[in-house]
């Protein structure tokens, strides 16, 4: 019996037709995933390491100073004072002029002790012509007790009143020695040179003794004194660093001084004193300079910004600012990297923000790299790629300002 041969799809249904179909088309795009197209980037330049800039650690010199606010104040101040009631005769200096030590600055009416002077030295001669007489007498009684012509009741008497007369004498001398201290006290002089202010009291004022109220103040300006206030921890690392050599009477530190205006004030002044208490309720201490003022610039009361020179060093090792960070427990740290341009976590010791840049005391070797930039696209063991590296500069001597505190 002829049979007649039969088609595909009779033999298989429609829908398993479909579904071989699907499956070839499947396969074919698995192997064309597989062939690399003439156009697709690289793996590597996909997947490009990050840009880093660096610096290498190398050791360079620098001047630690220290910046601190302060005020000016007299070098010598003194208030005016009589030391003698009276009325004000005369006022003798120029306000805000330059007074010598001595000079007469006020005159007070000195009637009433010239008076009183007179009745001293008068009565000082009284007695002195009272010690005359008992001097002669008693002189006299010693000769004649030889003689049994007085008693001795008679001479012990002459002797006592003569030295009666010595103790009035005495006592006459201080009398008018009082009265002319009284009467040199009618003219008012400057108790020390400097610059003069104004008057409290015009001719004709009523003033007493010791009065409260002074009549001017003279002040010394040259030179003039700069008082400043220094945390305590600064200034217990600063003679840690620098002062340990001095003795206890010379503190040996250098301040320069800029004024209100930004300007600076060119002579140099000297450190001279260092409290020795803190203050319970600031934690500061006390410092005290001296400056030159020939011109008379600074002025007391002006506020000014002081720089002292704490010392050298001479192989410091800085950093950015930026390339220092901390980690969850506050400790400082930077990025470094290693020999195959890997990231390395270094953690560091004891540093110090001098100005903008970070001074390590421990954790950095000469010679590394550290991270200064595109620290935010990295992290620990990642590769990659260090560019624009500032080339090396020449080490010189470098000024570094500390924050004060």
């Amino acid at each position: 019996m002829h049979m007649q041969p039969r088609c595909f799809s009779d033999h298989l249904g429609l829908n398993e037709g479909y579904a071989l179909v699907l499956a070839l088309l499947a396969a074919l795009s698995l192997v064309g995933c597989d062939q690399p197209a003439s156009d697709a980037p690289p793996a590597s330049a996909a997947h490009a390491a990050p840009a880093v800039e660096t610096i290498t650690v190398q050791p360079e010199p620098v001047t630690i100073t220290e910046s601190l606010s302060g005020r000016t104040t007299p070098y010598l101040i003194a208030e005016v004072r009589p030391q003698v009631g009276g009325i004000i005769q005369a006022r003798q200096f120029q306000e805000g002029a330059l007074v010598e030590a001595g000079d007469v600055l006020y005159r007070i009416d000195a009637r009433l002790y010239e008076a009183d002077f007179a009745s001293a030295k008068a009565a000082l001669a009284q007695a002195q012509a009272t010690l005359e007489l008992t001097r002669l007498t008693a002189e006299r009684y010693e000769d004649l007790l030889g003689s049994k012509s007085v008693s001795q009741q008679e001479h012990d008497d002459a002797d006592a009143a003569y030295r009666q007369a010595q103790a009035a004498v005495a006592v006459a001398e201080a009398a008018l020695q009082r009265a002319r201290i009284n009467l040199d006290y009618t003219q008012v002089t400057a108790p020390i040179s400097g610059r003069i202010g104004r008057s409290s009291v015009t001719a004709g004022a009523l003033v007493t003794t010791n009065q409260s109220e002074a009549l001017a103040v003279v002040q010394q300006l040259d030179p003039i004194y700069v008082d400043l206030s220094q945390s305590s921890a600064s200034l217990l690392r600063a003679r840690k660093r620098f002062m340990h050599d001095l003795p206890p009477d010379d503190i040996g530190v250098d301040v320069h001084l800029t004024l209100e205006d930004g300007t600076a004030y060119d002579p140099i002044g000297r450190l001279e004193l260092a409290e020795v208490t803190v203050s319970q309720d600031t934690g500061s201490v006390a410092l005290r300079a001296v400056f030159p003022n020939p011109d008379g610039i600074l002025l007391p009361g002006m506020f000014v910004r002081a720089t002292i020179d704490l010392g050298r060093l001479d192989e410091a090792v800085m950093v950015p600012a930026q390339a220092l960070s901390r980690d969850n427990q506050g400790n400082p740290q930077v990025m470094v990297l290693g020999d195959d341009d890997r990231v390395v976590q270094r953690p560091l010791g004891q540093v110090e923000l001098i100005g903008k840049r970070w001074l390590v005391h421990d954790g950095l070797r000469l010679g590394e790299r550290v991270i200064v930039s595109g620290l935010q696209h990295i992290r620990p063991g990642m590769v990659v790629r260090a560019q624009g590296e500032p080339a090396p500069q020449p080490i010189g001597p470098a000024t570094a300002a500390l924050v004060g505190e």
